[in-house]
């Protein structure tokens, strides 16, 4: 199988400090990766490197579109760059204020993104919109509901249902379960999980909950001052881990 994204040789520094360091990964159609690792550890930076919002000083990050071509991430410009995050592209913030119009309905926040693929029949988009609440868990009621009105979870729920609605090849996740209670944490996991698999997105994500990593992803890539330390698929390196700082990760979730 050809990787979808591929990434090569990654580094960036904040003055001295080497946010990544040499970082290398691929990931495939359908697969979900997960990156773990402590505050600092690069992880984020990561996400954003691949996902074309921040350039790094050297490396390179490929994609592979549907007709097989390949695009270096960072030689795009700006107008291809934000067609691709309409498209085929979707991103998670953990804040959902920062991934959805809080001025605009629910149903807008959805329906803007079909839009913006070139749907135009105001009664489809509505229709598609009300299905998707569904399938996020919110009542297809409050479609003109504005998302300012709604809980942390429903926020986070209501983006990912606009991320989602065009069907993306491909999701970046930073910390999409971050700040919520722990309840709403493993309910949001489980529909994640279950939209995953239905919709087969490759999906790369950033946590530091290694159960979330567990239950979601295929692969694992446990970071620490910039490189990555351990990779492998998820239950080997959580089961078997090789590196002492994975260890120190498994260990500290067995003790709490």
């Amino acid at each position: 199988m050809t990787a979808l994204l591929e990434a090569t040789g990654l580094s960036l520094r904040f003055g001295t400090v080497p946010a990544l360091d040499d970082v290398s990964l691929e990931v495939f159609p359908g697969e979900v990766v997960a990156i773990v690792g402590e505050s600092g550890s690069g992880k984020t930076t990561l996400l954003r490197v691949l996902s074309g919002m921040m350039r790094p000083e050297a490396g390179a990050v490929r994609y592979r579109d549907p007709e097989g071509s390949v695009h270096v991430v960072h030689e795009m410009g700006e107008a291809a760059m934000r067609r691709l995050h309409r498209t085929d592209w979707g991103f998670v913030h953990q804040n959902p204020r920062d991934g959805l119009r809080m001025r605009v309905s629910a149903g807008g926040n959805i329906g803007e993104r079909l839009m913006a693929v070139g749907a135009r029949h105001y009664g489809s988009i509505r229709a598609e919109a009300a299905e998707w609440l569904r399938r996020v868990e919110i009542d297809p009621a409050r479609i003109d509901g504005m998302p300012a009105l709604f809980s942390g979870g429903m926020q986070q729920r209501l983006q990912i249902a606009r991320t989602l609605v065009t069907r993306p090849r491909l999701v970046f996740m930073d910390e999409p379960t971050g700040g919520l209670d722990v309840s709403v944490q493993a309910r949001l996991l489980d529909m994640i999980r279950a939209l995953v698999a239905d919709l087969g997105l490759a999906v790369v994500i950033v946590t530091h909950d290694i159960a979330a990593a567990r239950l979601l992803a295929h692969r694992l890539l446990v970071m620490r001052q910039g490189q990555v330390v351990e990779q492998g698929l998820t239950d080997r390196v959580l089961d078997d881990p090789q590196h002492e700082y994975t260890q120190l990760l498994v260990a500290s979730v067995l003790a709490a």
